[in-house]
């Protein structure tokens, strides 16, 4: 059977020339559009009426919505084509971000949210299966960081830009910033987004995307009501159950379905395997990171929306740096030497912000930002790279759906833990009285940090040689042992 690439022309060079860019404008929207929202959190929980932690389902929601649809991304784009399936997607999210700056309550914002993650769940994934099928696995990295790099602006603007406009401007002003951004996606796809599809494609798992799609969504759903005390235990535990038998309903379908809407024989792939889960436990410890922390600039140590922003710069600086750097690093060391060490210091310096109190120095503050966002990037790409190192064209769409949706997945529950987590140490006390809310983010900082660092074990059983295809990584050559004739004597 031929391969899904095989059923589409090769891109010419015009288009593999501004592919990159294309996918990197797509990536600058998503990520604009979060690190806005996590600065804006305290000024539009008080616009809204509602405590600072209850707007973590404006983060969940959009999250969750890509986990649930990012399944069927890769089919669509095999179906219709990525340029169909790219266009339809950066239109959603259009969509969504004006419903989202025209909300009225956090109900109806909480609602476009989820129309921009619908958006967002086909917009990444798609624009990362289009640059697998466009370049060799050898140039993977490489493209990967050339397209990661300007997306990264995103996260390096966002926060300052988020935080200068709701102190001078309405917070919905965040989200019309979008606007112009996909307008200017929609042109680059007319011009530049190369149409692969698969003739063959299987016709889509309705039933599986319903138990998937349900199973995850009542999850989440739990994950976000617990601990409210206006919801009883038994209903609580009624949901986890009916979440948990939903998933396993979806494990035995998949198993006796030709064409299912995951394709979970992929985990038969070691690398690919340790990649996705130990990426999900690892995500989940650093997923709750960029909600807490403006709440601790910001509520614990009293710095305006504006100035907090400027406290995550250094970290999207030192992301963007790595990038630069990450491919020498991952060529010298390999997969399995990054991934074992970098974890636990990514874990690390996540408890470090234990010390970070009122009085501390802004240059420590701005230090431990840095060195967090080095490790997090480098991390990332690591995990990212390494799950196509194994995987054919054929099942690339498959792999993209799989990692996408278990990466979007543990980020919401990251940031649902972060908050869960915080909200148990404080208690039952003023959300906005610092006294109480440092130590409780420090807890909070200290439980994810612990996470990260033991999932480090979840790459421990990676070979050496593990992703040297994608690094390039040059083993060094065995000096050869010299013949010994029978008297003992080198011949």
């Amino acid at each position: 059977m031929p391969s899904a690439a095989a059923t589409s022309p090769p891109p010419s060079g015009e288009i593999r020339r501004f592919l990159p860019w294309l996918v990197a404008v797509a990536l600058f929207m998503e990520n604009l559009d979060a690190t806005i929202v996590n600065t804006a959190v305290p000024t539009m929980a008080a616009s809204l009426g509602v405590a600072p932690l209850s707007l973590k389902a404006v983060l969940t929601s959009y999250t969750l919505s890509l986990a649930v649809f990012i399944p069927i991304s890769g089919w669509m784009a095999d179906r219709f084509g990525t340029k169909r399936v790219f266009k339809l997607a950066v239109m959603l999210f259009l969509f969504g971000s004006l419903f989202c700056g025209l909300a009225p309550n956090i109900h109806l914002l909480v609602a476009a949210r989820i129309l921009q993650g619908i958006g967002g769940a086909m917009m990444t994934p798609v624009g990362r299966l289009a640059l697998v099928r466009a370049f060799p696995r050898s140039e993977m990295l490489r493209m990967m960081n050339y397209v990661i790099i300007p997306a990264m602006i995103g996260p390096l603007l966002g926060p300052f830009t988020g935080g200068l406009i709701v102190h001078f401007l309405p917070w919905r002003v965040i989200f019309f910033l979008n606007l112009p951004l996909a307008l200017f996606g929609l042109w680059l796809i007319r011009r530049h987004m190369p149409d692969f599809r698969d003739e063959n494609a299987a016709p889509l798992d309705r039933t599986g995307f319903l138990l998937f799609g349900g199973g995850i969504a009542l999850l989440s759903y739990v994950l976000e009501v617990f601990g409210e005390h206006t919801i009883g235990t038994g209903i609580v535990v009624a949901l986890f159950v009916s979440a948990l038998a939903l998933l396993g309903a979806y494990g035995w379908h998949e198993h006796h379905t030709a064409s299912p809407v995951l394709e979970l024989a992929l985990f038969r792939i070691r690398t690919f395997r340790i990649s996705v889960l130990g990426g999900f436990v690892t995500r989940i410890g650093f997923g709750g990171m960029p909600f807490l922390l403006p709440l601790l600039y910001q509520i614990g140590l009293g710095y305006p929306a504006w100035e907090a922003g400027l406290f995550t710069m250094p970290q999207a600086l030192a992301a963007m740096g790595m990038k630069l750097i990450s491919r020498p690093i991952m060529a010298r060391y390999g997969h399995r030497t990054v991934l074992m060490g970098n974890t636990v210091l990514l874990g690390c310096t996540m408890m470090m912000f234990t010390f970070v109190n009122r009085g501390a120095p802004l240059g420590g503050i701005l230090v431990l930002s840095l060195a967090q966002g080095f490790f997090a990037s480098l991390q990332f790409t690591a995990m990212n790279s390494l799950v196509y190192a194994d995987v054919t064209d054929r099942d690339a769409s498959k792999a993209s759906s799989i990692s996408s949706t278990a990466q979007q997945l543990s980020l919401s529950f990251g940031v649902a833990f972060g908050s869960l987590t915080a909200g148990y140490f404080l208690g039952h006390v003023n959300q906005t009285d610092y006294v109480q809310t440092i130590p409780a983010l420090h807890k909070a900082f200290l439980a994810l940090g612990l996470i990260t660092v033991i999932s480090s074990a979840m790459f421990w059983r990676r070979h050496a040689d593990d992703g040297d295809n994608v690094s390039n990584r040059r083993k060094r050559p065995t000096p050869e042992k010299p013949v010994v004739s029978g008297s003992g004597v080198p011949a």
